[in-house]
């Protein structure tokens, strides 16, 4: 059952990498659907449209006759074009549409509709609005496209009594760059912040939010209410948990840390999503080194090496901040692990491919005669290697020629202006994010618990036709093409695994 639930947890983050986006405003918080700015942006017209004139009923009947064309005669409403938010020059004199639209509004009801493939326009289904809603929509088409001061705007709109509105501001809001909400901090409304987290009846994911700007505008009193939540076993008080533990590290620093330690990763039976929900927020401050240091974070995160169920969680962490005084750790781990904790021996090999210690790789040799398969998936799932210097023995062996063959064959001039040299920030990309896959391989499924992230460099695969990692220019076709192929060479394997 474990490895069909970890079978599940790595193809979806598989799936997960190629639409992965920035770092978000809120890093806790998953958008709930598509934007209006972001639909305005991707579309080639958009306007505010009246309903004039229903499509004409259709007799049941025609439908089952064999000349019944589905092209001709889908139901078209004709709509009456008012305000233009973009596309007016594709528009030009038109101001009559038809569009196709099944509902049975009202002569006189407002829609927003869209078209693309201009210059020859196809009209989307129109969705019908409120006068609220239109006004609301002016407005966003006026906005910059980034910055904190489009999230001021969107700030008014949180818990809107509309749900469109105030769904659409958080989606906005996790979906800006973290930056872009810190310099919102003087403009946030921190009462009414504290008054939205003490509503337990509140969805998680926007709790999520304003836990998030609490860190950023709260005081340190505030920590004293958040510890309170912490240590409640009520869950519905203490939804949201990671976000939580977040603002409430953000506000008291790491003299937090001990109260997190105790009750959520060295005890031993604390909850696996309250102790993965410790582990994010750690996570999150390391990542931005302030105000807990990756250091401070590796102290906390070795505790969870003493609970050999859940400490390939955090194997990919301490090799991202090169905690090299755990292998030995790690080793004895791998070789005591059973098939109760096995997943943790791929996430143990990669941080040995990754240590430039030599004996690291004096370890995988070792470890490859009590376990060849966990070592063949680590270099099979992630083949994109270690760091430089790493994983030597295997490479030595496959890669190296000999000096009598390198002489004897003819060596080509690489091209200046058509070669780009991947830095130890693009490999150090890969292979975070190989680490995380590892330790999803065989990491087992919760509900309600968010992917495990892998730092602030991401791909953001629907933005432009090429995707750029610290400088260097991808193609995205490439992307998509690599990581879809790598997705299902990963649901065959993970099936072949599970089946045997």
């Amino acid at each position: 059952m474990y490895h069909h639930s970890r079978m599940l947890l790595f193809v979806s983050l598989i799936a997960g990498l190629v639409g992965a986006d920035r770092a978000a405003g809120c890093p806790f918080c998953s958008p709930t659907s598509q934007t209006f700015s972001q639909e305005i942006h991707s579309a080639d017209v958009v306007a505010i449209a009246t309903l004039k004139e229903l499509a004409p009923p259709r007799d049941v009947e025609d439908l089952s006759q064999s000349s019944f064309d589905a092209t001709r005669n889908i139901p078209r409403a004709t709509f009456e074009i008012g305000e233009i938010l973009k596309g007016a020059e594709h528009l030009g004199d038109l101001r009559q549409i038809e569009a196709v639209y099944f509902g049975d509004a009202e002569v006189g009801t407002i829609f927003m509709i869209v078209a693309l493939g201009a210059p020859d326009l196809d009209w989307t289904t129109p969705l019908r609005i409120s006068d609220r809603v239109r006004e609301y929509l002016l407005l966003v088409a006026g906005l910059a496209g980034e910055g904190p001061e489009r999230l001021a705007f969107y700030q008014e709109y949180l818990e809107d009594q509309d749900d469109v509105l105030a769904r659409d501001a958080y989606d906005e809001f996790s979906r800006a760059p973290y930056a872009d909400v810190k310099a919102l901090r003087e403009q946030m409304d921190r009462e009414q912040l504290i008054a939205w987290i003490q509503n337990t009846q509140l969805q998680p994911s926007r709790r999520r939010l304003y836990l998030t700007m609490l860190g950023v505008c709260g005081q340190v009193a505030d920590a004293d209410m958040l510890e309170e939540m912490i240590r409640s076993d009520d869950r519905q008080t203490k939804s949201a948990l990671d976000a939580m533990i977040a603002s409430y590290l953000t506000l008291i620093g790491e003299d937090g840390i001990p109260l997190i330690e105790e009750l959520l990763i060295k005890n031993q039976d604390a909850e696996y999503t309250d102790t993965y929900a410790a582990i994010m927020a750690l996570r999150f401050h390391a990542d931005q080194g302030a105000p807990i240091s990756p250091a401070r974070a590796v102290e906390a995160l070795r505790h969870m090496l003493d609970r050999p169920q859940l400490a390939d969680l955090v194997v990919p962490d301490l090799a991202r901040w090169e905690d090299w005084d755990s292998m030995p750790r790690l080793i004895q781990l791998f070789k005591d692990s059973t098939d109760e904790n096995s997943w943790v021996r791929v996430p143990v090999v990669n941080y040995l491919r990754r240590c430039p210690l030599p004996e690291a790789q004096t370890a995988i040799a070792e470890l490859e005669q009590i376990d060849p398969d966990a070592v063949r998936r680590a270099r099979t799932f992630f083949p994109t290697g270690p760091s430089p210097g790493t994983d030597a023995a295997a490479n030595a062996s496959e890669n190296v020629e000999s000096p009598v063959e390198s002489e004897n064959e003819p060596q080509e001039t690489p091209d200046p202006e058509n070669t780009e040299t991947p830095t130890v920030a693009d490999t150090d990309d890969l292979l975070e994010e190989d680490a995380y896959a590892a330790a999803a391989l065989d990491a087992p499924a919760t509900p309600d618990v968010p992917a495990a992230t892998s730092g602030p460099q991401t791909v953001d695969l629907a933005s432009s036709e090429t995707v750029e990692i610290d400088g260097a220019r991808v193609s995205r076709t490439v992307w998509t093409v690599g990581l879809s192929f790598l997705g299902l060479f990963a649901v065959v394997y993970a099936i072949k695994l599970t089946l045997t």
